[in-house]
């Protein structure tokens, strides 16, 4: 699979690097106060990494005035198995280089997406990047199986919460897998059993031969 950086233009239709922003502090707590499994684990929002001071002097700017949630996704991953979509941007920012599956919520078809539509995209390691509400995306894939991937993860606070009672009118009600989280799986992914929406079609990507 072709890997493309977040510096070519292909990334300008999913994101944007955010830059600007001190992150040095961020990127140091997350080496010091977060771990690294074998598998993929997820903290919606950790408070030594939300009580930073870089994470405080930055919050206000990311939702321009919305309070956001420091949380992380780390470990080691290579493969595709869901995509998720929010109403607002998520930022991500890696202690060491890192992959990003996407695509567009436009190429969702009949409640379908199609794995073909996934692009990858690397993101340099300390480089902040702005994930656009248009952009399905899921967990990161690492560069090195050796160090894995610790990466932050900002969205709106209460995102990724438990999931609220829906009327189920429409057919993307059936999507709402948390909070403000839209979750669509490949049949072979493990969150099938917890209840995800089976809509992937076609092979599971796994980006392991092309690291």
């Amino acid at each position: 699979m072709k890997i493309y950086s977040v510096t070519d233009p292909e990334f300008c239709e999913y994101g944007r690097i955010a830059d600007g922003y001190d992150t040095a502090e961020i990127v140091e707590g997350l080496e010091k106060f977060t771990p690294c499994p074998d598998g993929v684990e997820y903290v919606a929002k950790d408070p030594k990494i939300q009580e930073l001071a870089a994470a405080k002097k930055i919050a206000t700017g990311l939702y321009g005035g919305r309070p956001a949630q420091f949380g992380w996704c780390n470990g080691h991953n290579t493969k595709l198995n869901c995509v998720e979509y929010h109403r607002a941007s998520e930022f991500n920012l890696g202690t060491e280089d890192f992959i990003l599956l996407l695509a567009r919520r436009a190429e969702i078809v009949d409640g379908k997406l199609d794995a073909s539509k996934v692009k990858a995209f690397r993101v340099p390691k300390g480089v902040l990047v702005e994930v656009f509400a248009t952009t399905l995306h899921y967990a990161p894939c690492h560069t090195d199986k050796n160090k894995g991937f610790r990466v932050l993860v900002v969205l709106p606070d209460g995102t990724n919460g438990p999931k609220p009672e829906l009327p189920t009118d429409s057919w993307e009600d059936g999507l709402l897998f948390a909070a403000d989280k839209w979750l669509i799986a490949h049949p072979d992914a493990s969150e099938v059993k917890a209840g995800a929406y089976v809509g992937i079609t076609g092979e599971n990507i796994d980006i392991a031969d092309s690291i």
